[in-house]
């Protein structure tokens, strides 16, 4: 097979902001596409990206260096971190069996049973939200309620309460800012002083579990314990902890934007989970489909390998491009609709796949499913007030709406 290669890359700001045209044309013609601008390789298809996910002796995740931001080894951002605690490969990049240990701990933490216990307390606080928004004249669903639910989950899980939702969030942006690897170097500088200053908020945490256990998740990874296993230790915990606020709010908050746009741009949709909510749940998978927040994924070549025909050689940056592959349509018939009652909507990969899957998936759907419970009853019709404001910043990882101004109808 030939590789395809283009002058213009994939990851220029204007398709990473809407690739959606990019993923229609290449995914028939050219599932393992090289790019040729930056060198890099995407995984596209829906086939393809399930197969290579699999193939962890030759796809690493060990890839670090791509986390840490574009200017990691910049002397004024390293001179920065120092005051903090250095990364460290855990969950999403690292390999087994490295990767076996902390994911058997984090499990410990993200039981059915835990995710379940909270249940009661996300309807509290979606409910809360949703009073306080219907309460406004002008709605951001962003602003109101898609950053504030998530955030006050996982923060009250990390024993940050005591920082606000506008902390909480300038943190997350923050580390998102790294990952995007798009920023100038001043944001660079300032990401890296939010990085340290996250940090020590946690240990602070953390000290005070080892001296006081409590019934939160926090408290769960800091006395996690698997036989044959060390428990983990302080750089390891931050580690993880940032990696599960990141996940724990960013993406979620994204899928939940995502959501009340496809229902407010398919009213049919939205009347037909309206008349029958018990497929709200499979609701949540089709808007996870096509939201794909966290839109793709590292790999690093350990050998060349062949992938769908092509050879990569080793040592290449490889992406799993999880977004294109939610809209392949040799998986999905009529990929880019949003189909309430989709049936085969949950084979998605919109959490990953394999060893490396998303370990806080059931609270993120969770949340979503009972925000969406919550809200559609109370609203009759959903309608987006200014299309102009939806827009969304290139990221080479993550994808989200900054803004979805909207009005409510209110239900009778």
């Amino acid at each position: 097979m030939t590789v395809a290669a283009e002058q213009q890359s994939f990851f220029h700001p204007d398709i990473l902001s809407d690739p959606f045209a990019f993923y229609q044309d290449k995914i028939p013609t050219a599932p393992v596409y090289h790019d040729a601008a930056s060198g890099l390789y995407l995984v596209l298809s829906h086939k393809l990206v399930s197969e290579a996910t699999g193939r962890v002796d030759e796809f690493s995740n060990n890839f670090q260096v791509v986390l840490s931001g574009a200017r990691s080894q910049d002397p004024e951002v390293m001179a920065i971190l120092e005051n903090g605690w250095p990364q460290v490969d855990t969950l999403l990049t690292a390999d087994p069996p490295v990767h076996t240990r902390f994911r058997k701990l984090v499990n410990l933490a993200f039981s059915a049973p835990r995710v379940n216990k909270l249940e009661t307390h996300i309807r509290e606080i979606a409910s809360d939200l949703i009073d306080e928004m219907l309460a406004r004249d002008e709605i951001d669903f962003v602003r109101d309620f898609a950053i504030p639910l998530p955030i006050r989950m996982i923060s009250e899980q990390l024993g940050l309460t005591s920082e606000d939702t506008s902390t909480i969030k300038r943190w997350t942006d923050a580390f998102v800012d790294r990952l995007g690897g798009m920023v100038p170097k001043e944001r660079e500088l300032q990401c890296a002083r939010e990085v340290v200053e996250f940090q020590h908020a946690i240990k602070a945490q953390m000290d005070a579990r080892r001296a006081s256990p409590t019934d939160d998740l926090l408290s769960d990874l800091v006395h996690a314990q698997v036989e044959g296993e060390r428990p983990l230790n302080d750089g390891e915990l931050l580690s993880i902890v940032q990696q599960l606020l990141v996940a724990g709010n960013e993406t979620t908050t994204a899928s939940l934007a995502e959501g009340i746009i496809l229902l407010a741009r398919n009213p049919a949709e939205l009347a037909k989970v309206k008349a029958n909510p018990k497929i709200i749940p499979n609701m949540v998978e089709e808007i996870l489909r096509l939201a794909s927040a966290s839109s793709g994924i590292w790999r690093v070549m350990k050998a060349d390998a062949e992938l769908g025909g092509v050879t990569i050689p080793k040592n290449a940056m490889v992406m799993m491009r999880y977004a294109a592959a939610n809209r392949d349509p040799e998986k999905y018939e009529n990929p880019d609709a949003f189909i309430a009652d989709r049936t085969n909507a949950r084979t998605h990969l919109a959490f990953g796949r394999g060893i490396h899957m998303c370990v806080g998936n059931m609270l993120s759907r969770k949340e979503m499913t009972v925000a969406f419970e919550e809200l559609l009853p109370r609203v009759a019709a959903i309608t987006l007030t200014d299309e102009s404001a939806i827009a969304y910043p290139p990221n080479m990882m993550l994808r989200g709406p900054t803004s979805v101004p909207i009005r409510f109808g209110a239900a009778g």
